[in-house]
């Protein structure tokens, strides 16, 4: 068969399958704008909100060998040896291009879709990284480059992200999957917990104004089942274990206008504790490096609700830095970090952990696996560590 007529036949099976499950209509109360008391409700909210400007959703977890991985982490005594970190985010942006506004035909460019995916090695101490991007028109049944608007359902260039719809809101099963030279992967992600509201009831700020805020919520201390193959082909030798297991964390997030004209980036972390519980803590910073905005949470293990932090909670404080020879962007690899869930270390696991887009997206930006370790030096929890602003100031949208 053609490929061009096995691409179109595979739209119309996508749009057809849109409509029969309902992904491909949109939940108009899901295209409302951010604003404090507006109630996140599921499954709609797991989808895009189109009206949106910026919208991603971000996935990282630790991995071992599946016989080694145990309980994955959960218990006081727990000490997870990672093999592997990874992470796939799926970004999408409202656009106006020339012309764009007036045009109103269904290929007319309203969204641009981005993702990008890392794997850090930590036996061969590196970091692969890969991305894809293309231009959207919006409709949720066009495809194959789209995004639902009913439920999760994210995918470009054969890249997904999928929550099962046969699975409730608030204990779900996702799927995901991408592929490139570099490496592949592929696996499901198994919550056991509601979201997890961040901010006030999901209504989370981001800097000294009102409007600088999004709509965010995550879901931390998910069962992770990935097929990691280095080579990103099935019938290729995998160099590593090919079944992996471990603990992931996923976050959803959208906005209008997120930072503040001061702001050059964030510091941002997510750690899975190994007792079940859950901390988020994150700064935004000028171009000296002072502290615009901080906040995060703490959400106990086999809690619902989590704690928010208020801006003067939080305290990062730089420790050993690590200075990329590709953008000569120079990031902190260890913290001194202190949040109303105590005094701790964070520390990465491997320095060179920065994915450079400037071949794509054009964003530059530190993203590893790390641990976290209490006061006594105990390691405490995994999970990631993310670091934007440091090659250039951000820009989002």
């Amino acid at each position: 068969m053609h490929p061009a007529r096995r691409a179109w036949m595979r739209a119309l099976a996508a749009a057809a399958a849109a409509a029969a499950t309902g992904r491909g209509r949109p939940a108009r109360a899901a295209d409302e704008g951010v604003r404090r008391g507006r109630t996140l409700a599921f499954p709609r909210d797991h989808g895009a909100h189109l009206a949106a400007r910026i919208e991603w959703w971000y996935v990282t977890g630790w991995l071992a060998p599946a016989a080694d991985a145990g309980g994955a982490g959960h218990g006081a005594d727990a000490r997870p040896e990672p093999t592997h970190g990874f992470q796939i985010t799926f970004f999408r942006s409202r656009v106006v291009l020339p012309g764009a506004a007036a045009a109103t035909g269904r290929f007319a460019p309203r969204h641009l879709l981005f993702a990008h995916a890392a794997v850090t090695d930590l036996a061969a101490r590196r970091h692969l990284h890969a991305q894809r991007v293309a231009r959207w028109n919006g409709d949720p049944a066009s495809g194959p480059d789209r995004a639902g608007t009913a439920d999760a359902d994210v995918e470009l260039a054969r890249w997904h992200l999928v929550r099962d719809v046969a699975s409730p809101a608030t204990a779900s099963t996702w799927r995901l999957a991408m592929r490139s030279d570099a490496f592949a992967l592929g696996g499901t992600l198994q919550s056991h917990a509601p979201p997890l509201l961040q901010g006030d009831a999901g209504f989370s700020r981001k800097g000294p104004e009102e409007k600088q805020a999004s709509h965010y919520y995550s879901l931390p201390q998910l069962d992770a089942r990935v097929e990691l193959r280095l080579g990103g082909h099935a019938s290729s030798a995998p160099a590593t274990p090919a079944q992996l297991s471990g603990r992931a964390w996923l976050d959803h997030e959208w906005s209008d206008e997120l930072m503040h004209p001061q702001a050059v980036g964030w510091d941002w972390i997510g750690i899975n504790l190994f007792d079940g519980g859950a901390l988020t803590a994150f700064r935004l910073r000028r171009a000296d490096g002072s502290v615009l905005w901080a906040g995060g949470s703490l959400r106990a293990a086999h809690g619902s609700e989590a704690r928010a932090f208020a801006p003067d909670d939080v305290q990062f404080i730089p420790g050993r830095r690590w200075r990329s020879p590709a953008t000569n962007a120079d990031y902190p690899v260890r913290w001194q970090l202190a949040t109303p869930a105590g005094r701790h270390e964070v520390r990465a696991l491997l320095d060179a952990q920065e994915l450079d887009g400037r071949a794509g997206s054009g964003a530059v930006y530190w993203e590893g696996l790390a641990e976290l370790r209490d006061e006594a030096g105990r390691r405490v929890g995994l999970g990631y560590l993310e670091m934007t602003g440091y090659a250039a100031p951000l820009r989002l949208g």
